[in-house]
């Protein structure tokens, strides 16, 4: 991980990123990957519900809600 790298958790709403390294395996890691989170796929944070978490995500022209436990999982460069 580098400087540049952070979880997707940390981007704030309204920002765009590109995913760069996901840090999971398993059925996490593959759900990330069928939902087309794989390096230099940009990700748009949309807004988040009341409480907090989920936030939505705008991914390849889906809107996608990440729980913050899956989205610090996933490594992003801020564009």
């Amino acid at each position: 991980m580098n400087h540049y790298d952070i979880p997707l958790s940390a981007l704030p709403l309204g920002e765009k990123c590109k995913v760069k390294k996901l840090i999971s395996d398993g059925s996490i890691r593959r759900r990330m990957l069928d939902l087309g989170l794989i390096d230099d796929t940009i990700v748009e944070a949309l807004q988040q519900s009341p409480s907090g978490d989920p936030v939505a995500y705008l991914i390849r022209g889906a809107v996608i809600a990440l729980r913050r436990e899956v989205a610090s999982m996933i490594l992003v460069e801020a564009l």
